[in-house]
């Protein structure tokens, strides 16, 4: 998919969403996390910025990890949502919507002038 040519405010938005959006289709590491992001035009999401985000995505109970240990190398912790997680998944998703509905209707309909 193409990147996405987005202010960095809008992407900062949109992450805690789609990180969740990734996470309630199964556990992850956030490796492979970035790379799915990656994959769907968040080219720009690094180590510095997706794990301060995991970080206050557990404080807040959406996400939990637990220690993958690996003989070949170091352990990594492997993230899932939880159901706090998952409704919050919903209300941030239900209020993008309302949002990008307000936005179109601003852009489309026709303003009387005052």
């Amino acid at each position: 998919m193409e990147d996405l040519d987005l202010d960095q405010e809008l992407i900062r938005a949109a992450l805690p969403q789609a990180v969740l959006a990734v996470l309630s289709h199964g556990e992850s590491h956030g490796y492979a996390l970035a790379e799915i992001l990656r994959q769907h035009g968040f080219a720009r999401i690094k180590g510095g910025t997706l794990y301060p985000l995991l970080k206050r995505l557990e404080d807040h109970g959406f996400v939990e990890h637990t220690w993958q240990h690996d003989l070949a190398g170091p352990g990594r912790k492997r993230f899932t949502i939880t159901e706090q997680g998952l409704d919050e998944l919903a209300r941030t998703s239900a209020a993008w919507h309302r949002m990008s509905q307000t936005l179109t209707k601003i852009r489309t309909i026709r303003q009387e002038q005052p």
